[in-house]
């Protein structure tokens, strides 16, 4: 590998969401592998922060938060934060900016960092055209349906280097974090959690088919921890309170609390969520359900990862999107024999 094209400072732009941001980690290893000697900022939504924040392989973290700039972007507010940030750019002075979000939100942060190399995803692989105006150089993701990981990775030939093979998202830096932060509740020292939410709709399980899954699992002598986050608790009620005896709804948690919960598992089942992915990085057995997107493109990195798909079959070539038609409902007993399959039940 040609180490000395690595420059001493870089940005790395992935603002969002959880499972985008752990599937970025093995980008951030490779270049501090690469050259331990360089200085490696993450720029990552406020909200993510403890996602980035203490990972081995980043010096430094600065935060955004384009939603709130977004709904006011004539604030005084707004103007401050957006001026604190491109004045933390100024002092830092980055020779390169690494973009594998390839957004307009990201390319805008990317633009501000006055790095004289901006570097991002060519088409297809790269989601918004637009977001080519903040470039100084596009580049190819990785050949064929390969994951987004492998993609990300593929970025560091930009500086002379070659990308790692098999490089998997390793969260154990993130465990060693929370520990001590698990939630408290009734459910035994032998869990199940069961993730009832998504960032999209055609993502969600139904509520009827997991309280199927959450007595399946309790059938197998595990109690059920049905978590939740923001506009998911309603949902997370439904599941437990169907679901009958075994199961309990968690508290309210924050990220951390809801790493150390999963950390903990002795099983994670979902949908094409964050959390999903997060178990997974732990080496927490993971059962993901795939509906309306490629799990080849954006399935759960892990040693003890399982994907039950719904989806019509992608197309072979790269995209920018993972979205894919539902082909067919996923039952609760093919979630469920997923699971026992993983546990050696």
């Amino acid at each position: 590998m040609a180490l000395q094209c690595v420059p001493m400072r870089l940005v790395l732009i992935r603002l969002s969401a959880v499972g985008d941001i752990i599937h970025t980690w093995p980008l951030a290893c490779a270049l501090r592998e690469a050259e331990p000697r360089c200085h490696l900022t993450w720029v990552v939504e406020e909200s993510f922060r403890p996602l980035v924040e203490g990972h081995p392989a980043v010096d430094a973290v600065l935060t955004t938060r384009t939603r709130q700039w977004r709904r006011r972007p004539w604030s005084i507010v707004t103007r401050a934060e957006i001026g604190m940030l491109k004045g933390a750019f100024h002092e830092l002075q980055p020779e390169v900016t690494i973009d594998p979000q390839g957004v307009l939100k990201s390319a805008l942060v990317t633009r501000w960092t006055g790095a004289a190399r901006r570097i991002g995803l060519a088409r297809p692989w790269r989601r918004e055209r637009l977001a080519a105006f903040a470039y100084t150089e596009s580049m190819a993701g990785a050949a064929g349906r390969a994951h987004v990981a492998e993609t990300n990775l593929e970025m560091v030939r930009a500086l002379g280097l070659t990308p790692p093979a098999n490089a998997l998202p390793d969260g154990t830096w993130l465990v060693q974090r929370v520990a001590g932060k698990r939630p408290w509740g009734p459910w035994g020292a032998s869990y199940a959690v069961i993730l009832p939410g998504s960032a999209g709709a055609h993502k969600v399980v139904a509520t009827t088919t997991l309280a199927e899954v959450s007595r399946g699992i309790t059938a197998l002598g595990m109690d059920v921890v049905v978590a939740w986050g923001p506009g998911e608790e309603e949902r997370a009620r439904k599941v437990t309170r169907d679901a009958g005896a075994g199961v309990y709804l968690a508290p309210p948690t924050d990220l951390l609390e809801l790493a150390a919960l999963l950390d903990g598992a002795a099983l994670v089942i979902g949908g094409d969520t964050g959390p999903c992915h997060l178990a997974a990085s732990f080496g927490v057995p993971t059962v993901a359900v795939f509906l309306a997107s490629d799990w080849r493109r954006n399935g759960p990195l892990g040693a003890r990862t399982t994907v039950v798909s719904g989806a019509a079959k992608g197309p072979s070539g790269p995209s920018g999107s993972a979205r894919l038609p539902s082909r067919r409902r996923v039952g609760a007993q093919e979630i469920i024999d997923a699971a026992r399959g993983l546990i050696d039940v």
